[in-house]
């Protein structure tokens, strides 16, 4: 109780602080982000929400900067080169960098961070998917970083943007998967000055960072427990920006002074999904503390077929979405360009097709209740359905979806749960039925394609348990296949394989809605491809209003 009194303390202090345009003469200028989710660790090694990793952005650097357009440039490194056969890479450090309490930035802090990743069997997905073809990472007196690969990969960028440079000289006292990295130093345009879990996250500028130094004295993101409350807040100024909101607020957004609505692609292009549990018993990680206590119906891909067909998702866009987003397929967005599979045909909504698949199958109802039985009479089709409960959306994709399920015999037993218990609910304990949650996809295939692994099992990156070996064969054939159009023909055949397969139903790929207050600050970047008004990219220009 103290600390949350404490907090609302400080956070009204800093509202009274900034005047009108983020900071007047002698006031500093204070950036109010709000935002629905708060950072679930410090600790790069441990993050799985996007909104830790929101501000790893901002408070580290790493090899290359992705851009709003999608590409890449070196940022840590002055120059790149590789050896003819593609397998070392040596990367040239620029002198004079400086870490956040002053001490210097070098190759060796960049080597050991790399050998940190690598040899960290429990750091999963930066082990089990970035790291995977890094044989050797060393450094030398001309301030290089030598990075040896077993073979040639595709995408060195997308391994390497989001490999956060840690201090060395911090880092190698400390248990590493333990550490809480509350202090969090960096090298990164803004420094760490506070952190609440759950309550808020206060940066402040780096005025000497090599390259993007920023305009704006502090940026501080608020966490609120509601999206409704998060619109609230920008329209009474409270805050500056608001990175989400229900699109039924986009309406009286537009209509609001001094408020601009933006509606664009995500930045990191987001896919929505209804997860099955469909780990085989055989392949269940129990000694990772994997319980699996799926409904055994929906190991059978006809129960899962069936409840595509009776599912609605232009319904599902038109009232939740209204309008802003579009059907999905598979966990790859549309908004990831080409590698998209934009030829597979999705499964019809029919629900008549739907009953009929499962009265084939031997799923009927015999009692009468409205619920169809196992084909042994073993158990109903009642299934736990739960989602994070900072999702605003879930509940009334969860009521659409007990609706659209229950006229083919299937019932749901739905909750909202925090996410840090439904992540050690998912993944790799394997202790529920399904789940509504989502990923932020990288810009390049590979990380959301190792989500269906079955090498992801155990290390907790795989939230369905599926396991397919013709699958793992062609995710480790496109790592490795260097010519663009041959990897994209395998990347499209793996998402066609997991259709068929039907491990996920994916209700669609929504669109990015974010506002921000003209007559605070300027400068916001929207004219982009892409749209993240909370990224590295806004956030060094922006300045106040004048």
């Amino acid at each position: 109780m103290k600390r949350k009194i404490l907090y609302i303390f400080l956070f009204a202090s800093l509202v009274l602080s900034a005047c009108a345009g983020g900071g007047g003469a002698n006031q500093p200028a204070i950036v109010r982000i709000g935002t629905s989710v708060s950072p679930d660790t410090l600790n790069p090694g441990n993050a799985i929400l996007a909104a830790s990793y929101s501000i790893f952005e901002l408070v580290y650097d790493s090899m290359y900067e992705l851009n709003l357009d999608g590409s890449f440039r070196l940022t840590l490194a002055e120059s790149a080169t590789v050896s003819d056969d593609g397998t070392v890479w040596t990367f040239k450090i620029r002198d004079g960098i400086k870490w956040h309490d002053g001490e210097a930035l070098t190759a060796e802090d960049v080597s050991w961070t790399y050998n940190l990743y690598k040899d960290t069997p429990e750091y999963p997905y930066l082990n089990g998917y970035y790291t995977t073809y890094f044989e050797s990472i060393t450094s030398n007196e001309n301030n290089e970083v030598i990075l040896t690969l077993t073979e040639a990969i595709p995408n060195i960028e997308s391994q390497l943007v989001f490999l956060y440079i840690l201090p060395k000289h911090i880092w190698e006292n400390e248990n590493k998967l333990e550490y809480e990295n509350t202090a969090m130093i960096g090298s990164g345009p803004f420094k760490m000055a506070e952190y609440s879990q759950n309550e808020f996250v206060r940066l402040t500028a780096n005025k000497e960072h090599f390259e993007t130094p920023p305009k704006v004295d502090e940026v501080v993101f608020q966490t609120f427990e509601s999206q409704d409350a998060l619109v609230q807040a920008i329209k009474s100024g409270s805050v500056d920006m608001i990175t989400s909101m229900p699109n039924t607020a986009a309406q009286s957004l537009k209509e609001e002074e001094n408020i601009e609505l933006v509606v664009g692609a995500p930045f990191s292009p987001g896919v929505t999904d209804i997860i099955f549990n469909q780990i085989d018993p055989e392949n269940c990680p129990t000694e990772e503390g994997g319980i699996c206590t799926g409904h055994p119906a929906l190991l059978d891909r006809n129960v899962r077929l069936a409840m595509s067909h009776a599912t609605d998702k232009q319904k599902l866009i038109d009232l939740i979405l209204l309008g802003l987003g579009t059907p999905g397929l598979t966990l790859i967005p549309d908004g990831i360009g080409v590698w998209y599979n934009s030829s597979i045909t999705d499964y019809e909504y029919n629900v008549d097709k739907a009953n009929q698949i499962l009265d084939d199958e031997g799923y009927v109802d015999t009692d009468g209740d409205g619920v169809r039985e196992m084909p042994d009479g073993s158990r109903p089709l009642t299934f736990r359905l739960n989602w994070p409960n900072t999702d605003t959306d879930a509940p009334r994709m969860a009521e659409l979806l007990a609706e659209m399920w229950g006229a083919i015999g299937i019932t749901l037993e739905t909750g909202a749960v925090d996410p840090d218990a439904l992540t050690a609910q998912c993944c790799p304990a394997f202790d529920f039925d399904i789940m509504i949650w989502g990923w932020a996809s990288d810009p390049d295939p590979s990380a959301l394609l190792y989500v269906y692994t079955s090498e992801a099992i155990p290390y907790g990156s795989s939230e369905t348990g599926y396991s397919n070996p013709t699958y793992d064969e062609l995710y480790a054939q496109q790592q490795v296949t260097l010519d663009f159009e041959a990897r994209k023909d395998i990347v499209w055949e793996m998402q066609k394989m997991v259709h068929d397969d039907v491990v996920y139903i994916i209700p669609y790929y929504a669109s990015s809605v974010q506002a921000f207050r003209t007559d605070r600050f300027t400068g916001w970047i929207t004219d982009q491809s892409k749209l993240e008004l909370s990224d590295v990219t806004s956030l060094v220009v922006i300045e106040p209003v004048k």
